[in-house]
């Protein structure tokens, strides 16, 4: 993984899932930011164009499953891991086929993400 695989971004608008999320990805020696709208993720994914990018659906300024494809057109390196409550069949077959990477249902275990972050770097 090159530097910019080590930066993680979060999109999520509950706080608690921002901190969780936060000191997982830490123990994984990943540097992170959390945003907790789309528009706030846009202007960070400018900033430090993350290697990984945690995604949750139901955001105050719009679904991220809607945000998937302008990731993949402006950044296609970064890889997307939905990580929503709402885990719906039909949102799960939109959101891989619209390019995000793995799809994590909430609650999630730090198990989990390790998982999803070992299956991801060795794509």
């Amino acid at each position: 993984m090159n530097n910019s695989n080590h930066t993680a971004l979060i999109v999520d608008d509950e706080y608690d899932i921002c901190f969780l999320l936060s000191r997982i990805l830490k123990a994984n020696k990943l540097d992170v930011q959390f945003v907790n709208s789309i528009a706030e993720g846009k202007i960070f994914l400018e900033k430090i164009q993350p290697g990984l990018l945690f995604l949750d659906n139901h955001l105050p300024d719009g679904f991220g499953i809607d945000f998937i494809s302008y990731v993949k057109d402006k950044h296609p390196n970064t890889k997307i891991l939905m990580v929503t409550a709402h885990d719906t069949s039909d949102d799960r077959q939109k959101a891989l086929r619209l390019g995000a990477d793995i799809f994590i249902a909430k609650p999630f275990s730090a198990a989990d993400i390790k998982a999803a972050i070992e299956k991801i770097s060795a794509t």
